[in-house]
């Protein structure tokens, strides 16, 4: 190396850390600025109300998202839950449930899933894949049949609406749910010790293990977190629809897939921010919005979609292969 090429070493090392830490909410400012010229009527406030609610519920089953990726795992059951927590919840109210009891319940059942989900990786050893997209079929059938294909109707107003469609001190309140569920993640993964196991399971499993980590209880637990966040994510849906909708949330697992890949949490596990995969919903959640403002086509909409999501993975294997 060159006395000019080390004198600059330190300037590009430094310009990397930066990006790496800020260049994902840079890409989220130029999308805005972007749909903001290119987009009819996207610079309103309403249609900024519209963007933070439909980003609330993907920003929600994301963070449950992050956490599975983090050990090195993937989770491809989380739309299905959407769709079986919404029927239950909904479900509960139509049989005469508090609308406390329809939330809590709808809430475990996505829980149940992903505890089920946890059980056969953790302690059966089973694919993290191959066991998600079975949930992923089972699930979305068994919210078929609870309902017979037919969307559920909610009888009278559905008693926990406002957790869908209502606001708190003029801020949405999906918003506000979607605000508590990042920190209560982001103190799990930054101030608790399963946070650091959760990040000594992905770095390294077997270094894990002889470290003493139980890493089939971390594994159990960060699978249970992800059924939990997806029924809260079903339960809103169903409250914002104000219906229980056996096709909700299909397809959701990829946008919380390309959030938490955006956001730089990488799929190999060990390495990533909750505060990214934030931005990473935004980002798919501005770019959803300004498509349909601009009245492309659904499955124009899916290939960029699914694009979005191959160039993310390919930077993240560009950037394992650098520090390889």
């Amino acid at each position: 190396m060159t006395a000019t090429e080390t004198a600059n070493a330190p300037g590009r090392r430094s310009f990397a850390q930066v990006w790496d830490r800020y260049g994902i909410v840079l890409v989220l400012l130029a999308m805005i600025v972007l749909m903001a010229v290119i987009a009819p009527n996207f610079w309103s406030l309403s249609n900024g109300f519209n963007v933070a609610r439909a980003v609330s519920i993907n920003a929600v089953l994301a963070a449950g998202m992050t956490v599975v990726i983090l050990t090195g795992g993937i989770d491809l059951s989380v739309g299905s839950i959407i769709g079986v927590a919404g029927v239950s919840s909904v479900l509960l109210w139509n049989s005469g449930a508090p609308a406390v009891v329809a939330v809590v319940g709808g809430i475990l059942v996505g829980a149940a899933a992903g505890l089920l989900n946890g059980l056969l990786v953790a302690y059966l050893a089973l694919p993290a894949f191959i066991v998600t997209l079975g949930a992923l079929t089972y699930l979305r059938g068994t919210a078929y049949a609870l309902t017979d294909g037919q969307p559920l109707i909610a009888e009278g107003q559905l008693g926990f609406r406002l957790l869908g469609n209502g606001n708190f001190a003029a801020i949405p309140s999906p918003v506000l749910v979607m605000v508590i569920t990042y920190v209560v993640v982001w103190f799990i993964l930054e101030r608790t010790t399963f946070g650091r196991h959760v990040y000594a399971v992905g770095g390294n499993v077997e270094a894990a293990r002889l470290a003493g980590i139980k890493v089939k209880s971390v594994l159990l637990r960060v699978y249970l977190l992800a059924g939990f966040t997806a029924g809260l994510a079903g339960v809103m849906f169903a409250a914002r629809v104000e219906s229980g909708q056996p096709r909700a949330g299909e397809g959701y697992e990829l946008d919380a897939i390309a959030a938490v890949v955006l956001g730089g949490t990488s799929l190999f596990g060990g390495r990533g921010r909750i505060y990214g995969t934030f931005v990473g919903a935004l980002i798919i959640g501005v770019l959803s919005n300004g498509l349909v403002l601009m009245n492309v086509p659904f499955f124009t909409q899916l290939i960029i979609k699914g694009a979005v999501i191959v160039v993310a993975v390919a930077l993240d294997s560009l950037k394992n292969w650098r520090a390889r």
